[in-house]
């Protein structure tokens, strides 16, 4: 863990889903480092042990709650178990989801949509309107999801994933509204490109020639959003969406087929040089 000396969340319970690995687990982590005292949660009790392990490994405080966050009766015990364990949740950090969901749109079900559907939009329902019925009480609080690209343009094959993409923006957006007199806040954070999910050396030379920073991401890009948004330097920030994608978004074309030339660049002029 990096930046142990900050604890700008010192007495701050954070509820992260899907922080058996990848961003999930960096930014749980994170948090730890920062003094918050954090529950970590993912379907994988294996993985849920091993991060809360690496926190208490490192001096902080963590409490493994495996769970379905798709399944209504799973999702009730984790944050009754968090409150027992903690006292409350200050900040709900909504980032599990399924992404392996690729299928072309001929080639879906029901079944391949209504599993998609449940992890990754119904369980940020779940989740944050159990966060949100406690912080209402306690007229503060803060709730961040994990978007991606796919909510605003398309991934080919991904109907379902870009659909619950979408639906999460649109449900910050109305949460946001309906909870700010309450004293909670609602935002999230857009990946880009990502390396979570362990392609190879080739996979990633190919993918990271469309970022326009030249880079692949990685899952401690994530971290600094997202704690941003948790804290009390976002406190009048709701509604809203930080993308960290090293510019993906922006572009008309990706790089290899953009008609400007790309390859030999940056060039410092000579002046500059």
């Amino acid at each position: 863990m990096t930046n142990s000396s900050v604890h700008r969340f010192e007495g701050r319970v954070v509820l992260v889903t899907g922080a058996g690995g990848g961003i999930g687990r960096a930014v749980a982590e994170r948090f730890a480092a920062q003094g918050a005292k954090v529950a970590v949660n993912d379907i994988k009790a294996d993985m849920v042990e091993a991060v809360v392990a690496a926190i208490t490994a490192a001096g902080g405080a963590a409490l493994a709650v495996p769970a379905d966050v798709s399944d209504a009766a799973q999702v009730g015990a984790m944050f009754q178990h968090t409150e027992d364990h903690f006292g409350y949740v200050d900040v709900l950090y909504n980032n599990a989801g399924l992404i392996d969901t690729a299928r072309h749109f001929l080639q879906g079900d029901e079944a391949w949509w209504d599993r998609i559907i449940q992890v990754n939009l119904r369980s940020v329902f779940l989740c944050s309107h159990r966060a949100a019925t406690v912080m209402a009480r306690r007229r503060r609080g803060v709730i961040i999801s994990t978007s991606s690209g796919g909510a605003t343009r398309s991934h080919r094959g991904n109907v379902a994933y870009d659909a619950t993409k979408g639906g999460i923006e649109a449900m910050t957006r109305a949460m946001a509204l309906d909870l700010a007199p309450y004293g909670i806040r609602v935002n999230g954070v857009v990946p880009g490109f990502i390396n979570t999910y362990g392609l190879t050396e080739e996979q990633l030379r190919i993918r990271e020639k469309t970022v326009p920073m030249g880079r692949y991401g990685v899952a401690e890009d994530m971290v600094g959003a997202a704690l941003f948004l948790a804290s009390d330097d976002a406190a009048f920030i709701t509604g809203q969406f930080i993308a960290v994608d090293g510019g993906v978004l922006v572009q008309q074309r990706s790089a290899n087929v953009d008609t400007f030339p790309v390859e030999g660049f940056p060039v410092i002029p000579a002046d500059l040089a």
